[in-house]
């Protein structure tokens, strides 16, 4: 029976037991442990090298007291940036490319940053609603524009990666079919089609970092308005 494109979206399941959460579950498998050890092997090394970093950049313009989320977000900067690369391994399956995963990530941590900044300065995050100097027959007008721009924001976060990834997986099976198909019949077309994919594959792995990137980044820039 001939299986739809959007067949490898489907959550796989083995004896009736869906194996999303083993998805889910095996990047932290992966990375390696702290040690006690005064010196770290190269990999330890690297990835403190890399999440110092990170963390530093997303953390810079943010104010001292937005600090407090740097553990979380750079946990779910690394957890993002496996699934999104052990998902382009062949016979894998993407977590991130399910739309109701994503938006489980970003609404919580979206109403989190609401709510922060409406405890702790609420005329500052009230003041969003209404630039300032707005003539008066525009202000119910701008007040409903800005609250609907506000509510979209975590629907924003979760389709963007939801639909790059999902776009990305579709055209890597798209071309994979038409070198299998050409293959016999036009070899040269066939390995032509194949360089293509291989090019395409790196843009891919580049477009699964970035976008993990662009989440956790769209999340402190939320955070920087309210703290």
């Amino acid at each position: 029976m001939a299986l739809s494109f959007f067949d490898q979206f489907m959550s796989p399941n083995y004896l009736g037991v869906p194996l999303i959460a083993v998805a889910l579950t095996f990047p932290w498998i992966l990375f390696p442990k702290p040690q006690s050890r005064w010196l770290n092997n190269r990999v330890l090394t690297l990835q403190g090298w890399f999440i110092n970093g990170f963390t530093q950049q997303i953390f810079l313009p943010i104010n001292p007291g937005g600090h407090k989320w740097a553990a979380l977000l750079a946990s779910l900067m690394v957890f993002l940036f496996s699934l999104n690369m052990m998902g382009l391994l062949p016979y894998t399956f993407t977590p991130t490319t399910q739309l109701s995963m994503n938006m489980a990530f970003a609404v919580p941590l979206w109403l989190a940053t609401v709510i922060i900044g409406l405890r702790n300065q609420p005329t500052h995050a009230l003041a969003h609603l209404l630039p300032e100097g707005t003539p008066a027959p525009l202000i119910p007008i701008l007040i409903m524009i800005e609250t609907i721009s506000l509510f979209i924001r975590p629907l924003a976060l979760g389709v963007r990666l939801t639909a790059n990834l999902t776009a990305g997986h579709l055209l890597i099976q798209l071309i994979a079919t038409a070198a299998l198909v050409l293959l016999p019949l036009m070899p040269t077309v066939a390995i032509l089609t194949a360089m293509l994919l291989l090019m395409l594959t790196l843009l891919e792995v580049a477009v699964a970092m970035i976008q993990a990137y662009v989440f956790v980044l769209l999340l402190s820039l939320y955070l920087q308005e309210n703290v």
